[in-house]
């Protein structure tokens, strides 16, 4: 004797809860708690920005038109770390791309060196550029005799800007290929095309967005970084340089402007990021 089959439907886990369903809650307590911290967090945050934008933004954009140096500097900034940017595309993309999908041996080890600048203090980052790309050590002098010189040159920010910056790449472009399912290239290279094919026409399209935003990521840490440059290259100045130098030659006054439009600068790759999030 058959008998028939009964089906149960279960609710979604991300579906609405039914009315009498018992609801988390906290106590009342706890609520205005978390609330007050999380509303001090937030004005931490928010109000030194704010009050940066609000105190010298207008004079800064005015400088922008009357101050050739600012402009020479925010052009330079922009130059520099858009170069970075794109030499961490040319060797981090293949690294990732390694990282996230071969097995060997050390490759926990290799990740965690190339994160390692990410920990360092970035004058102790600058020093150590400085010990291998200095006038007076054999690979830089062997720059210098080729007419390459590293420091107090465009070419020295570049490397200060790349070391600090370039593991926030690797690391954001790793977690894309690593979100692009393998099998996706299997097929491919059952249908007949090469590695380098199946990358070029399925991997790199499905992981272009995260690839993107990782560049954009970087940009923005380049553009801000202060540390690494002053140590390896005072002079041409960027930005960052030119306001730390007005703040100790003119005070707060004279780099309030050069900060404001830094911070400015900062909304651009800000709202890259989030058009990018809102078309995903």
């Amino acid at each position: 004797m058959a008998f028939p089959r009964q089906y149960v439907t279960l609710p979604r886990a991300d579906g609405p809860r039914d009315a009498g369903s018992p609801r988390p809650s906290l106590s009342p307590l706890a609520t205005v708690v978390s609330a007050l911290c999380a509303s001090f967090f937030l004005l931490f945050l928010v109000a030194p920005l704010v009050g940066l934008v609000g105190a010298g933004g207008a004079s800064g954009v005015r400088q922008l038109f009357g101050d050739g140096e600012l402009r020479g500097a925010l052009a330079l900034t922009v130059l520099t770390a858009t170069t970075a940017t794109l030499c961490a595309i040319a060797g981090g993309t293949p690294l990732a791309y390694v990282l996230a999908r071969r097995r060997f041996r050390g490759r926990a080890l290799l990740a965690a060196v190339i994160d390692l600048p990410l920990l360092v203090p970035h004058p102790v980052a600058g020093i150590a550029l400085l010990l291998v790309l200095g006038r007076a050590t054999p690979f830089g002098a062997a720059l210098l005799a080729a007419g390459l010189r590293i420091t107090g040159s465009v070419f020295g920010i570049v490397c200060a800007m790349l070391f600090v910056a370039a593991p926030l790449y690797v690391a954001a472009a790793r977690e894309a290929f690593t979100r692009v399912d393998y099998r996706y290239e299997a097929v491919a290279r059952t249908l007949g095309d090469t590695a380098w094919s199946a990358f070029r026409r399925v991997t790199l399209p499905l992981s272009l967005r995260g690839l993107s935003t990782a560049a954009i990521v970087m940009w923005a840490r380049a553009v801000s970084e202060f540390g690494a440059i002053v140590v390896l290259t005072y002079n041409p100045k960027v930005a960052s340089v030119l306001s730390y130098e007005r703040f100790t030659s003119l005070g707060l006054a004279g780099a309030l402007p050069v900060a404001a439009v830094l911070v400015l600068l900062a909304i651009v790759p800000l709202a890259a990021l989030r058009a990018l999030r809102h078309d995903a």
